[in-house]
């Protein structure tokens, strides 16, 4: 292809997204919700969940051991849950599916469903015309953007994934956000600043020196983004949005009755890029980066 350029390639050069509807059919939002459905019924409530009757050292091991269940969550399928969900037996206050806030950072990898979405001939041809050669899953989230009862739902605020996910050079990391549900400005869809890709990254989430207290820590801050300049994009059920690692996008809280399940997944060109020793997120020998491309 004598590069020239799609159109929508060149939007997603300037604006550093790409709003692609009705990518996925809405059976393939179904089966990724009808198995997520199962997961969550034959989750077990990990013991750092559990605090009941703990002393202040114990909660100290028990911060320790979310932060290293956060840490090692790269190459399994884990639960994160919203904040007071749970008392401290590790019971329910509310229905369980309600109650997590994500699941990752491995569906990719291990669950069957999402393995055959992430790998999909689709999403192949994509990452081709999008000029990738050598592109690796780095990791893959399933969102559920709920409003649980009477608990605040925090928003996500203002960030670029490339302050999570750092490589050398930058303008490596690419995110797949699917919507399995419309996603609309009630119910917590995305906003972004159009081109806010091109000047780099000022924060950074590194791993923590060990024997710290907390797992991983920032450098540099996020600067005062100008509300003004965010556009939502909302979107409907089985749509893909494009996201540049460096541009920046948030999301507001749910403010309806309607669930905003996502699954997405990120995506390193590997071709001549190294992948940060103080990302959070590092490939394991039981799970290398599985390549993209099957």
């Amino acid at each position: 292809s004598g590069g020239e350029q799609s159109p929508c390639l060149f939007q997603f050069r300037e604006d550093g997204f790409l709003v692609l509807e009705h990518f996925f059919t809405v059976e393939e939002c179904d089966s990724m919700r009808n198995q997520i459905q199962r997961i969550i019924a034959e989750m077990e409530v990990p013991p750092h969940c559990r605090t009941e009757f703990s002393t202040k050292e114990e909660e100290q091991l028990q911060a320790q051991g979310s932060s290293d269940y956060f840490l090692t969550s790269g190459d399994k399928i884990r639960f994160f849950f919203e904040k007071g969900v749970l008392d401290e037996r590790g019971n329910f206050l509310i229905p369980k599916e309600k109650s997590i806030s994500k699941i990752g950072h491995a569906l990719h990898a291990y669950d069957p469903v999402f393995k055959q979405i992430t790998h999909s001939s689709k999403v192949q041809e994509l990452g081709r015309k999008l000029g990738l050669e050598r592109p690796v899953v780095v990791q893959s989230m399933y969102i559920f953007k709920v409003q649980p009862q009477g608990l605040s739902f925090v928003a996500v605020t203002p960030h670029q994934d490339a302050t999570f996910l750092h490589t050398e050079p930058l303008g490596r990391v690419l995110g797949f956000w699917i919507a399995l549900e419309d996603a609309t400005r009630e119910n917590g869809c995305l906003w972004f600043i159009p081109g806010s890709h091109t000047s780099g990254i000022t924060r950074r989430m590194v791993r923590a020196a060990p024997g710290t207290s907390t797992c991983v820590e920032f450098v540099g801050s996020e600067p005062a983004y100008d509300d003004s300049q965010f556009i939502p994009l909302p979107i409907s059920k089985g749509g893909l949005i494009l996201i540049h690692g460096e541009v920046v996008h948030k999301s507001e809280l749910n403010s309806s009755d309607s669930s905003r399940h996502v699954f997405t997944f990120h995506v390193m060109e590997a071709k001549d890029t190294s992948w940060s020793k103080e990302n959070w997120l590092q490939p394991t020998p039981e799970l290398p980066f599985p390549s993209l491309y099957t």
